[in-house]
């Protein structure tokens, strides 16, 4: 389980004495001890299968077990204030196999700084994944002093941090093995002047950059375009005119799968240019008042790989029809599409039921033409839809009942806010497709504010590393958990200047679920 462990005999005084009067008792607890009989890395297997609380509980049973445990932690989640400084010698003495380490300070609060982030760094050199949150007395300095100390970083993210491109410089020309990147709300962006960053080293290496908030995000253009080997794009409110690198990158990247874009200045010239990304497989294009009908045909003509769609057309009926016809004709391996604020009829989804024919999660959102008409026309014609979500649009029950002999493999249906739709027919539905899960909510919360930032899904927030051990180090060095996000403040000066407004909405969270296979959300 990645760190090889030697494996001696286990003594009988690697046990703690356990707290007992009684001799005769307590030698017999030790006598039936069985785990004396594992191997060190068949107790690390153990462990692994626990949670982390447990792990922990399991660490106070002997001294054996807190050794085992410890050098078999591969992960650790720090509070990352000032006084971590103190406690990183002993703490990463104990944890010296640690290669994903999280570092999140409140935001409120002092963080580490430069001399903390050296010696965690010459403490792990193994490390391979890093995130560190709302450091902000970390340097350019630290950073560089990282990248010398771990070579063998594949992901870091950082977010919320007052350092500037020389520090992201410092670590793409010192970690050669790269792979995903990701950078939000970088403080020391904030200078136009910020000196342009290239790929360096992890140029070959590097295969997911996400860029979220920054006000000089073209300075990360290089390295977006000197990365041949590029699978994912992912940009999210960034300032600035960004089809310039659109551009660079459907020349220079044309491998690229991928592509997130969200409020960003971008118009059917990048749309147009990205289409010679012909191995194209999902597209997010949410709140892109710029991009139309043309831009989108253009992509979708040649790229025909496309299976995912995520369009947020804002309401401003730029996008309809027209596009969605051409996306039908030349998108036969289409799964999943979801449009928010666009308003198609059954002229483009009759067509996308009859020719795209693997279709199996549909969303809509906010569109005033989805009617019952169009949702009689998805009932008899998605023969392979397993999914369907619906908001705010002017279905009724007379659409809903279409679903009761449609769509033979559907399983979940989603309706919110749709006026016409009463419990009654809910209900009828779930009576007469007994494997049908349904879920109508006709009381929205009166003040939910309807956002879909669904192209936010899975940017390397969660790392998909599952559940990290928390650790807080208080005055006292000891080891404590650490209470929830409250640090996370309401707004920030980056969005001020930006006029950005940050919310998630039910209908994206619900469908971003739905995407990964999880259960329908209940609200």
């Amino acid at each position: 389980m990645g760190q090889t462990m030697s494996s001696p005999s286990p003594r009988r005084s690697d046990i703690l004495p356990m707290a007992s009067s009684d001799p005769i008792t307590s030698g017999v607890a030790s006598a039936l001890d069985h785990t004396l009989d594992l191997p060190d890395e068949v107790l690390a297997l153990v462990f692994h299968s626990l949670t982390s609380g447990d792990r922990k509980r399991c660490s106070l049973v002997c001294r054996r077990w807190l050794e085992v445990e410890s050098g078999s932690r591969h992960r650790l989640a720090l509070d990352a204030r000032a006084a971590l400084l103190a406690a990183a010698p002993s703490l990463f003495d104990r944890f010296s196999a640690v290669s994903k380490l999280a570092l999140k300070c409140d935001r409120r609060a002092d963080s580490i700084g430069d001399e903390a982030l050296s010696v965690i760094s010459r403490r792990c050199p193994g490390l391979t994944r890093l995130k560190i949150r709302a450091c902000r007395a970390v340097t350019d300095a630290g950073m560089a002093a990282l990248a010398a100390a771990c070579p063998n970083l594949r992901k870091i993210s950082v977010g919320s941090c007052a350092f500037g491109s020389k520090g992201i410089d410092a670590i793409l020309r010192g970690c050669a093995h790269l792979e995903e990147i990701s950078i939000k709300r970088l403080r020391g962006l904030s200078d136009a002047t910020s000196d342009p960053i290239g790929p360096g080293a992890a140029a070959s290496s590097l295969r997911s950059i996400c860029l979220k908030e920054l006000y000089n995000g073209q300075c990360f253009a290089p390295v977006v375009s000197g990365s041949p080997n590029l699978k994912i794009l992912k940009i999210f409110r960034c300032s600035g005119d960004w089809d310039p690198v659109l551009e660079e990158v459907a020349i220079k990247v044309p491998g690229i799968t991928e592509i997130h874009l969200e409020k960003l200045q971008v118009s059917d010239r990048g749309l147009g240019a990205l289409a010679a990304c012909v191995s194209l497989e999902v597209l997010h294009l949410v709140k892109t008042p710029e991009c139309t009908d043309a831009g989108l045909a253009a992509l979708a003509d040649r790229c025909r790989l496309l299976r995912k769609i995520h369009i947020d057309g804002w309401k401003t009926n730029r996008i309809g029809d027209e596009g969605l016809i051409v996306v039908a004709r030349r998108c036969s391996n289409l799964q999943e599409l979801v449009l928010i604020g666009v308003n198609p009829t059954a002229r483009s989804l009759e067509l996308i039921a009859t020719n795209c024919r693997n279709l199996e999660r549909l969303a809509l959102c906010g569109s005033d033409t989805f009617g019952d008409a169009e949702i009689s026309c998805i009932a008899a014609k998605c023969m392979a839809l397993k999914k369907l979500c619906i908001k705010g649009c002017p279905v009724s029950d007379q659409g809903m009942e279409a679903l009761a002999d449609g769509c033979p493999k559907l399983v979940k249906v989603k309706v919110k806010k749709c006026r016409g739709v009463t419990p009654e027919c809910a209900e009828w539905l779930r009576v007469s497709r007994v494997s049908l899960a349904v879920n109508l909510d006709i009381n929205p919360n009166p003040i939910e504010l309807q956002d879909a930032t669904v192209s936010e899904s899975g940017v390397l927030e969660n790392d998909g590393d599952g559940e990290l051990l928390p650790v807080l180090i208080n005055q006292s060095g000891l080891l404590e958990l650490p209470s929830s996000s409250s640090a996370r403040s309401s707004s920030s000066p980056w969005k001020a200047r930006m006029g950005v407004l940050v919310r998630r909405s039910f209908f994206g969270s619900a469908f971003r679920r739905w995407s990964r296979g999880s259960s329908c959300p209940h609200t």
